[in-house]
C-alpha cells in the first residue's frame, strides 16, 4: 500500500507529461503592488522627495511662471540694450522651489539685494543682481570700456546705489508688463541691501519660488535672481494653471501692445532744427567773409520759420524770446503740399 499514489500525486504526473497547461516555472508571474525588489530598475526613474519641504506649485504652474518671466527677460534686455546702448541679452536660466534659508545660502556676499514691494500683494519679492555684472553695467554708465575691470569685494558706495536703481527702475518696469496678462500689479523699489544674509522677509522654512536669469553685455556675464515666497502668489495660482494662461493671452488686445510700442518709442530722442532763411552765395563771397559782414536773405523777417524734425519739415514757427532764451513759438503744423514747396 506504501506506493499506490493518491490523487495528488496523479495530477503532478500528468502536468510533467505534456498537459495543456504550462509549467509552474513558466507562467507570468502575478502582478505585485508591494515588494522588496524590482526586475529593470534600469529604467525606473527615482527622486528623492523631502516631507518636510513638500512641492507646493505644481509642475504645470512653474512652466507657466517661467513663460511668464521669459516675456520679462525679453523686454527687460531690450529696454537695457537701448538704455546702456549696447547689445545686453537676458535669459531665463531655470526656476525651481526651494526654502528661502537655501536661496540666501547660495548668495555671494556682498551683492545687490532689493525688496520689491507693491500695494497688490501681501508681502515682498526680492531681486538680486550678481557683482559681475552689476558692476560692468556701472562702469558702463560711467562712461567705461570694462575692458580691464575690476570687480571689488565691498559693499556699494552711495552713489552705485543711485546708479543701481536706474537699471532696476527699467527692470521693475518689464516686470509689471509681463505680470500684466494674470493681474494688474505696479512693483516698486523697496529697500537695498548688500547682505543678504541679514534681510528676512519669510520664515527659513518658507518655500519659494527662485527664477534665475542670465545677463551677458559684450565681454561680461552674470546673473540674476527673483525670489518669490508662495504666501505672496498664493491667492492668485490658480490664475497661473495652463488653460487660464493661454486664454488670458489670447485676450489681450492690440490696443494694450499698442500701448507698450507707444511707451517705448515716447522715450526716442529726435533732432530738431530751425531754419531761419535760405540764400546762395558765391565760392569767393565765402571765401571773404569776415566778422560784421551782412548777408541779404530774399526772406522778411516777419515771415515764418521752418521747423525741421530730423530733416523733414513739421512746423512754422515765429521767433522770439522767453525767459532771456532764444525761443519759437510753434504756429501751426505743415501739410503735404506745403512740406514740399519747402
Amino acid at each position: 500500500m506504501a506506493d499506490v499514489l493518491d490523487q495528488s500525486d496523479i495530477d503532478a504526473l500528468l502536468r510533467s507529461v505534456g498537459g495543456d497547461e504550462p509549467p509552474p516555472e513558466e507562467k507570468a508571474p502575478d502582478a505585485m503592488i508591494f515588494s522588496r525588489g524590482r526586475r529593470d530598475t534600469g529604467k525606473v526613474e527615482i527622486k528623492d522627495y523631502d516631507f518636510k519641504r513638500p512641492e507646493r506649485i505644481s509642475k504645470d504652474q512653474m512652466r507657466s511662471l517661467q513663460t511668464l518671466h521669459d516675456t520679462f527677460a525679453r523686454n527687460l534686455g531690450a529696454s537695457l540694450s537701448g538704455f546702456l546702448r549696447t547689445i545686453v541679452e537676458v535669459r531665463v536660466a531655470h526656476a525651481e522651489q526651494m526654502t528661502y534659508s537655501e536661496f540666501i545660502a547660495g548668495l555671494p556676499n556682498p551683492t545687490s539685494f532689493n525688496l520689491i514691494d507693491s500695494d497688490v500683494l501681501d508681502g515682498q519679492l526680492c531681486l538680486e543682481v550678481s557683482p559681475l555684472i552689476i558692476y560692468p553695467i556701472i562702469d558702463r554708465l560711467l562712461g567705461g570700456s570694462n575692458q580691464e575691470l575690476f570687480i571689488p569685494q565691498r559693499p556699494m558706495t552711495l552713489i552705485e546705489q543711485r546708479l543701481i536703481r536706474m537699471i532696476l527702475d527699467r527692470a521693475l518696469s518689464a516686470l509689471s508688463d509681463a505680470w500684466d496678462s494674470v493681474r494688474k500689479i505696479k512693483f516698486r523699489q523697496g529697500e537695498m541691501e548688500s547682505n543678504p544674509q541679514i534681510v528676512q522677509i519669510v520664515p527659513p522654512n518658507e518655500v519659494v519660488v527662485v527664477l534665475s536669469f542670465e545677463i551677458k553685455m559684450a565681454n561680461r556675464a552674470g546673473t540674476m535672481s527673483l525670489c518669490i515666497p508662495f504666501n505672496v502668489i498664493e491667492p492668485m495660482i490658480e490664475d497661473l494653471s495652463a488653460q487660464n494662461w493661454f486664454l488670458s493671452g489670447r485676450s489681450r488686445d492690440e490696443k494694450h501692445l499698442t500701448e507698450l510700442i507707444s511707451k517705448g518709442l515716447s522715450d526716442a530722442r529726435l533732432e530738431l532744427e530751425a531754419v531761419l532763411a535760405r540764400t546762395t552765395i558765391t565760392l569767393s563771397e565765402l571765401k571773404n567773409l569776415e566778422v560784421g559782414d551782412v548777408i541779404m536773405t530774399e526772406k522778411a523777417s516777419s515771415d515764418f520759420i521752418t521747423v525741421n524734425v530730423e530733416g523733414r519739415t513739421k512746423f512754422l514757427a515765429s521767433a522770439g524770446q522767453h525767459k532771456g532764451q532764444r525761443a519759437l513759438r510753434i504756429v501751426r503744423p505743415v501739410a503735404g503740399g506745403e512740406r514740399e514747396e519747402a
